[in-house]
C-alpha cells in the first residue's frame, strides 16, 4: 500500500472513532412517527365526519407489543440528541409521545375503567405520577403537557390543547395518524377546525344568545390571551371559528364583532372507547 493510502486510511478510521454529533445520532429516530401512525390508523374511529374519534383499545391491547416498541423508541432518544433537532419535530415528538402514553396508561388497567380519572385517586390524579422515561428522566403527563409543550418560550401554540389528547369523550379528537415536523402546523390546524366544528362542544346557543365553548379554555384561557400566533384574546380566537359555531349570518357576526356572552360546557370525562 502507498503511502499516500496509508494516510488516506487511517485518515478515515480516527473519522469513524469521533462521536457522532447530536444531529447524526438522530439519524436512526423516525421523524415520520411510522410505528404510531400504523397503530392508530388501524384503532382509532372517526365519528361525527371526523369532529371526534374513539379507540378501540381492545386492538391496541392486542398490539400491546407495538405500541411498546414505539414507547421504547421515544424513551431511547436522548436529552443531547433532542436539543439537536427542529423545533417542529421536537414539538411533533412530545405530542405523540403524550397522546402513546396516555394510551399505554389506560391499557394498564382497561377494561376495568370507564374514565381516565379511575386511575387516579382520592388525593391525586392520573397526570401527576412520574412513570414515564423520557429524555433522560422520569416524567408525568402533566410534565410533558405543562412543562415542556406550554413552557412559555418554547412553541408558545395554544393549538396544543386540540392535539394532545387525553382519552375522555369530552377531550379534541385523538389524531388518526402520527404528527410529524413536515405537517406539523397543517395538523395542528386542522385539529383546531375539527374542534371548533363540533357542536356538541362548541357552539352559539341561540335560545340563551351566547357561545358555549369548552371548559378547555376555561382551563387554558390564559394561553388564547397571550398574542401567540396572533390571538390576543379568546373572542378573537373564537371569531376566526364563527361559520363553525353559528347557523345564521347574524349570530356569525356576533361572534366576529366579540359581542357575545360566552360561557363553558360540562367535560366529559367518559373513556373515549369505541363501542
Amino acid at each position: 500500500m502507498s503511502a499516500w493510502n496509508r494516510r488516506r486510511w487511517l485518515g478515515l478510521a480516527l473519522v469513524a472513532l469521533q462521536p457522532l454529533p447530536a444531529r447524526a445520532q438522530s439519524a436512526g429516530f423516525d421523524h415520520d412517527h411510522a410505528a404510531w401512525t400504523a397503530l392508530l390508523r388501524r384503532h382509532v374511529r372517526r365519528v361525527r365526519a371526523g369532529q371526534a374519534t374513539q379507540v378501540a383499545y381492545p386492538g391496541v391491547k392486542a398490539d400491546r407489543a407495538a405500541l411498546k416498541a414505539y414507547l421504547d423508541s421515544l424513551s431511547a432518544v436522548t436529552p443531547a440528541t433532542f436539543a439537536g433537532w427542529s423545533q417542529a419535530q421536537r414539538q411533533a415528538f412530545l405530542i405523540n409521545a403524550y397522546n402513546a402514553f396516555t394510551v399505554e396508561l389506560v391499557l394498564s388497567r382497561y377494561p376495568d375503567l370507564k374514565s381516565i380519572k379511575d386511575l387516579g385517586s382520592l388525593l391525586g390524579s392520573p397526570w401527576k405520577p412520574k412513570w414515564i422515561a423520557l429524555l433522560g428522566a422520569k416524567v408525568s403527563l402533566d410534565d410533558i403537557e405543562h412543562a415542556m409543550l406550554r413552557k412559555r418560550g418554547d412553541y408558545d401554540d395554544p393549538r396544543v390543547h386540540f392535539s394532545v389528547n387525553c382519552a375522555s369523550i369530552g377531550c379534541p379528537a385523538l389524531r388518526e395518524e402520527a404528527f410529524v415536523a413536515a405537517r406539523l402546523d397543517a395538523q395542528m390546524e386542522e385539529q383546531t377546525l375539527r374542534f371548533m366544528s363540533d357542536r356538541t362542544r362548541n357552539r352559539f346557543n341561540v335560545q340563551r344568545g351566547r357561545l358555549e365553548l369548552s371548559k378547555i379554555f376555561d382551563w387554558y384561557g390564559e394561553d388564547f390571551r397571550l398574542g401567540h400566533r396572533g390571538i390576543p384574546s379568546l373572542p378573537a380566537f373564537a371569531a376566526r371559528y364563527a361559520t363553525q359555531l353559528a347557523d345564521s349570518p347574524a349570530d356569525r357576526e356576533r361572534i366576529r364583532a366579540g359581542d357575545v356572552d360566552i360561557a363553558f360546557t360540562d367535560y366529559d370525562w367518559a373513556l373515549n372507547d369505541a363501542p
